[in-house]
């Protein structure tokens, strides 16, 4: 039976996570900033008469990160597991986008799982094993996005810091996978604002035209966070797992394009393309 801890669990594929790995027969610790969210998970912990433990962790701040892990391991012993899911999303022109804004999703996608590796390596290191599985995005895997920048700039350095890390804890015993999911059926979008738009902005057109090309998903409906939790269990039982792990319809889309193009200009016409199939034509930019 292992120790798991899980971020982000008020819902989506955290909640999900947190369920599946109840399920696996494994001491879960669901956490998540505002405990006020966490009826959903206690009623399906409940109805499905499974035991997880809900701690109150802020991956935004030092001290929320430190007092949690610290009272896991008191009362259940160090953690096995840890799963960094918890995230947030929105969009915005990098020339106008409120820099609080940026600098919060930044905080919480790259910056929240490092507070927490960095809370649970020692232990780990100590007993010479671990996984830690960090969740990015397909976003990681491709070509920046227009009205993306930030969100997928948090995700690219979540997994090129994955990487690096691969290489100094293999002598600890500790491994590492990071899971890249395409678009799923969460609120992680919602949470966020994503997509919202200051008609007043000069990019305000362009950015309504992407945001309906990127909420069409390439025509691929949305998946079943559970699919992605199955995906994390196994991932984590797996001794031989490589490290890259695209989950879903649509990452396997657009990973395959980003495959077959030879330059950076060719992926911003693919986007332009495929974003005038979906949605129509591009407007006209305005000077602002």
């Amino acid at each position: 039976m292992a120790v798991v801890l899980v971020t982000g669990c008020s819902s989506g594929i955290g909640l999900e996570t947190a369920l599946a790995f109840a399920r696996h027969g494994d001491r879960v610790v669901a956490t998540m900033r505002n405990l006020a969210r966490a009826r959903p998970l206690q009623e399906r912990t409940a109805a499905d008469g499974l035991e997880v433990d809900v701690v109150a962790l802020d991956v935004t701040d030092d001290d929320s990160v430190t007092a949690a892990v610290e009272a896991i391991e008191a009362r259940h012993g160090p953690v096995d597991v840890l799963v960094n899911n918890a995230g947030v999303a929105f969009t915005g022109p990098v020339e106008t986008i409120d820099l609080d804004r940026a600098r919060t999703l930044v905080e919480t996608n790259l910056w929240g799982p490092v507070r927490t590796m960095r809370a649970v390596l020692p232990a780990m290191r100590k007993r010479g094993s671990g996984v830690i599985v960090n969740v990015t995005s397909t976003a990681a895997r491709v070509p920046g996005s227009a009205y993306n920048g930030f969100y997928g700039a948090s995700k690219q350095a979540l997994a090129a810091l994955t990487e690096a890390m691969v290489m100094e804890l293999e002598p600890f015993g500790v491994r590492l996978a990071l899971v890249e999911p395409g678009t799923y059926a969460t609120d992680v979008f919602d949470n966020g604002g994503w997509g919202e738009v200051d008609d007043d902005d000069p990019y305000a057109a362009d950015q309504a035209w992407m945001t309906a090309y990127y909420l069409h998903h390439g025509g691929v409906p949305p998946g079943d966070p559970a699919d992605v939790a199955a995906r994390i269990v196994e991932i984590a039982d797996d001794p031989a797992a490589p490290l890259h792990h695209l989950v879903g319809a649509d990452a396997e889309l657009y990973v395959d394009l980003v495959g077959g193009t030879p330059s950076l200009e060719a992926w911003f016409e693919l986007s332009a393309r495929l974003a005038e199939d979906s949605v129509g034509p591009r407007p006209k930019p305005s000077a602002g």
